[in-house]
């Protein structure tokens, strides 16, 4: 799924269990089989395919004291000692994000009192920052209009996967947080590859491969983690999605490479089929937007 957008764990006394039938069921499924059961535990083909649009609200955590120490000049009396400071803790803004199909979306985010929205509509996007003091809707980057391009639709990738030009293989099994995963190599349309790996057990996605950030000059792996899945007019949803950037040893100027705190996203409220206006996919208007949703 395009967001996101997921609890996990085991007890010990059965995982030598569960790995044997994880084992099973590598020799005895296919890839095919394993998305089929992925749909099925996702709600089903057609109940996916009738969905049309989906609005979602929550809380996106930024920062946050989960950062390493920072060494700060604050000497002690002889002016020797250094001092560390831990960051300030993890703020969670608000956010607001409509999906409709084919691919268009907007989302908003509310920052200090003002609203930053980036819109999508299939083709062209624009964005508004006021927290940088931009205040003029801009159109996207070239770079952005391709990452937009390069998303999947609101259902994900396994969806009807085949008519999306996407192709699936099983790429082994690999634990996902202590849990037995397949892990599916997804060939796209474009000829990019991604990973998406899915539970042995529930079937429900465990973990993707998100777009690579560049940082520091350098490529860095991204991985979406799916947890707490709950049901919502029939369909299974991830309500937490957490968002890693993996480190890649150092950065282009021969630094080592910072650890990036996860970004996590937590959904209160998900809304199946609403009826979404027209112009929230079209170009942002400034006082509209400023105004917040």
């Amino acid at each position: 799924m395009h967001r996101r957008l997921i609890v996990f764990g085991y007890i010990l006394a059965v995982g030598t269990l569960m790995l044997e039938a994880a084992d099973t069921a590598q020799s005895n499924l296919s890839a095919p089989q394993i998305v089929d059961k992925n749909i099925a535990a996702r709600g089903g083909l057609q109940a996916w395919r009738a969905v049309q649009t989906i609005s979602e609200e929550g809380k996106m955590g930024v920062g946050g004291n989960q950062r390493a120490t920072l060494q700060v000049p604050m000497p002690n009396k002889e002016g020797k000692v250094p001092g560390h400071v831990r960051p300030k803790e993890e703020v969670e803004l608000p956010f607001v994000m409509n999906l409709e199909r084919s691919r268009k979306s907007r989302f908003e985010l509310k920052f200090k009192g003002q609203t930053a929205v980036q819109v999508y509509d299939g083709t062209k996007g624009w964005k508004l920052r006021p927290y940088l003091n931009r205040l003029e809707v801009e159109p996207y980057s070239q770079d952005e209009l391709k990452q937009a391009s390069m998303r999947t639709d609101l259902d994900g990738p396994l969806i009807d996967y085949a008519s999306k030009g996407i192709q699936v293989e099983l790429d082994g099994i690999e634990k996902v947080e202590d849990r037995d995963c397949y892990k599916l190599k997804l060939t796209m349309n474009d000829g990019r590859t991604i990973h998406d790996w899915i539970d042995a057990q529930s079937f429900l996605e465990a973990k993707i491969e998100g777009q690579p950030r560049r940082l520091d000059g350098k490529i860095h792996p991204v991985e979406v983690y799916y947890r707490d899945y709950r049901p919502v007019s029939g369909l299974q949803i991830p309500f937490v999605l957490e968002t890693r950037v993996l480190q890649v040893g150092t950065t282009a100027r021969g630094f080592k490479d910072p650890y990036v705190p996860a970004e996590r996203i937590t959904i209160d409220k998900v809304v199946v089929n609403p009826k979404l206006d027209a112009s929230l996919f079209s170009k942002p208007e400034v006082a509209m937007a400023s105004k917040g949703h």
